[in-house]
């Protein structure tokens, strides 16, 4: 089938290579004109058969809306929008309603495999109505890892970002538990070989993992971290974790203490933070802030 998706940055673009490799055709629109198919979301438009699906992977909030809004001018009845992106789920039914008096229909996605789904496949929550999920279907199998998981039609819309919260919520929670860890065995002078501890969990543990597969291959690039502040950003989904957790009165102490652990990381050089930044570039290419 035919996609125009707009946004092609670190997973657009590699979102655009796996659904190509498929066998779909992309067309994708992104500012930067050394990688956009066409230049403008109205070639774009003009560019695939109907009922057409559009597919956004742009950032949550300003650049969604202003996409979307310019998308709703475009697009006929029949036609799809895809929110790819890491939008609140409370701005989804917000989208689905402002498309859905045009005609048009609205599937929102939570999207987690970073820099490596290129290879691996994308795991992917998605929600919406029965009969719009099908007309994306095509794509979503292309995304997926193969095999029989990887992918779920988890509700109404809203369902698919909600879903992706709780995944980067839970991704908070174990991030912070490898990061105290090995603030712990690095603090210890019996303890020689921190790395080869780490290493040593990969096999026959209850706690391997693939963040733990990467945080191994980030003590390899460098041992003790030295070269990285310890310094992490949050992307905004660790507070709406949060945030719906005091809403449904849903107790949520780990989650929670790991979010305020990367706010105490903006007040000092924490070697905890150290790990959390390793991690979140060794699996979706965000950006480190190096020592001088």
């Amino acid at each position: 089938m035919d996609l125009g998706l707009v946004g092609l940055g670190k997973m657009g673009g590699n979102m655009r290579e796996r659904i190509r490799r498929a066998g779909h055709t992309v067309i994708g629109y992104d500012r930067n004109p050394d990688v956009a198919d066409v230049h403008s979301l109205g070639e774009l438009v003009g560019s695939l058969k109907g009922p057409r699906v559009v597919w956004i992977m742009v950032p949550a909030g300003v650049a969604t809306q202003s996409t979307i809004d310019e998308l709703a001018e475009l697009l006929s009845p029949g036609d799809v929008v895809v929110d790819g992106g890491n939008s609140r789920w409370t701005d989804d039914e917000k989208h689905a309603e402002e498309l859905g008096a045009k005609g048009i229909g609205f599937v929102d996605c939570g999207v987690s495999g970073g820099v490596w789904g290129l290879e691996n496949g994308y795991a992917l929550m998605y929600g919406g109505t029965a009969e719009h999920v099908a007309q994306v279907q095509p794509i979503f199998d292309a995304l997926k890892p193969e095999g029989g998981a990887g992918a779920v039609h988890a509700g109404k819309v809203g369902a698919g970002h909600f879903a992706k919260m709780v995944h980067n919520g839970i991704e908070y929670a174990m991030m912070q538990a490898y990061a105290e860890g090995w603030e712990l065995l690095e603090a210890v002078h019996s303890v020689t070989d921190v790395r080869e501890v780490f290493r040593s969990w990969q096999e026959g543990t209850v706690i391997r993992s693939w963040l733990l597969d990467l945080a191994v291959r980030a003590l390899d690039d460098d041992e003790h971290l030295s070269r990285l502040r310890g310094y992490a950003e949050d992307s905004g989904e660790g507070r709406w974790t949060v945030e719906a957790a005091i809403d449904n009165a849903v107790p949520l102490p780990a989650i929670t203490a790991s979010l305020f652990a990367r706010f105490a990381s903006r007040q000092d050089d924490s070697p905890q933070m150290k790990m959390i930044a390793a991690l979140r570039n060794q699996f979706g290419g965000h950006a480190v802030e190096n020592t001088k």
